[in-house]
């Protein structure tokens, strides 16, 4: 192992991982590989499979500093964020406010729309009311309001087979959550942005542009490989190139992100810069082989282990700031 690293000094990382949210396989996958990558950077590496005792396990520990490579509740809802908020421990990624804001689809949007950055319409609904009538004209999306990588995400159509209206024993989020968002489906291509913050401040890398094989960017087209393509960089026209990478750019400011994040936009290309819309920023962005911000930063000439140093350098230079681990 290398002694050199780009924080300065061998640190002892806590790597959280797993969990119990829908994303957990992710999740371990992402933090397997970040700690592979702290240990071939000379950094001394816990795994901490989450449990109900993750408090006394990471105080055990003892660490320099944890990375939070949870995905879902409770590591990207604010939960863990105040935990060691509370234990003066210095983590990776944003904070509690940030993160309480932006898992909530909701309140991202009460954030975001009043600076200017477009996102489809629409209104929380109570899933029992979908056996009634329909709460948009189809078609219309519905997704949980406070899950990550498109868990329970549906497409209401008229050619659908949910039923007109949604039948009560028809497969979808109503069946699982009791409130969910609904809003208009935006036809085109889907686009994400990466963001990541350095020493001269945050900084967007480049657009990909995701070619799911089933027609939908699902929970399994983006966690199976060889379900989706992704192009990278996304061949768009460069002014809605730029307009993603500004927008992501203030989506991570506006909302206080940390360490690195990932804007997800629809865009209908009929419609040129009119028709891009913010889906959603991502706080805990994977960090699996298939994953996107490992892949954007490689597209930017940046390896994998310079990425993760780079999430940690940023947690431990807030910490040195005086600034703690959270938002601010």
């Amino acid at each position: 192992m290398s002694g050199s690293t780009t924080t300065g000094r061998a640190l002892h990382v806590a790597v959280l991982m797993g969990g119990w949210a829908n994303e957990r396989p992710v999740s371990l996958m992402s933090g397997e590989g970040v700690a592979e990558a702290l240990e071939a950077r000379g950094h001394r590496v816990t795994r901490i499979d989450m449990d109900r005792q993750v408090a006394a396990r990471i105080a055990q520990a003892a660490p320099d500093v944890v990375f939070n490579a949870l995905h879902g509740v409770p590591g990207e809802d604010g939960t863990v964020q105040g935990m060691l908020d509370l234990m003066g421990i210095p983590y990776t990624h944003s904070g509690l406010a940030t993160s309480v804001i932006a898992i909530d689809k909701e309140l991202t949007k009460q954030a975001l729309v009043p600076h200017g950055i477009p996102m489809p319409g629409g209104r929380i609904v109570e899933s029992a009311s979908l056996f009634e009538q329909d709460p948009l004209p189809r078609p219309y999306v519905l997704k949980p309001v406070n899950e990550g990588s498109s868990v329970g995400v549906a497409i209401v159509t008229q050619e659908g087979n949910h039923g007109n209206p949604i039948a009560r024993d028809a497969k979808g989020p109503w069946q699982e959550f009791e409130r969910l968002l609904a809003e208009p489906y935006i036809r085109g291509r889907e686009l994400t942005v990466a963001v990541i913050d350095g020493a001269a401040g945050p900084r967007a890398l480049t657009v990909t542009e995701l070619v799911p094989k089933s027609g939908f960017y699902d929970f399994d087209a983006k966690y199976t490989d060889g379900m989706t393509e992704h192009v990278c960089p996304a061949e768009v026209p460069d002014e809605i190139a730029r307009l993603c990478m500004d927008l992501a750019l203030r989506a991570h400011r506006v909302l206080g992100c940390r360490g690195c994040s990932r804007t997800d936009f629809r865009w209908d290309d009929e419609h040129g810069e009119d028709g891009l819309f913010v889906l959603e920023t991502n706080t805990q962005p994977g960090m699996t082989p298939l994953s996107l911000v490992p892949e954007q930063a490689r597209q930017c000439g940046m390896s994998y282990e310079d990425l993760v140093e780079a999430i940690v350098a940023e947690a431990m230079d807030r910490a040195a700031r005086g600034g703690g681990s959270g938002d601010g």
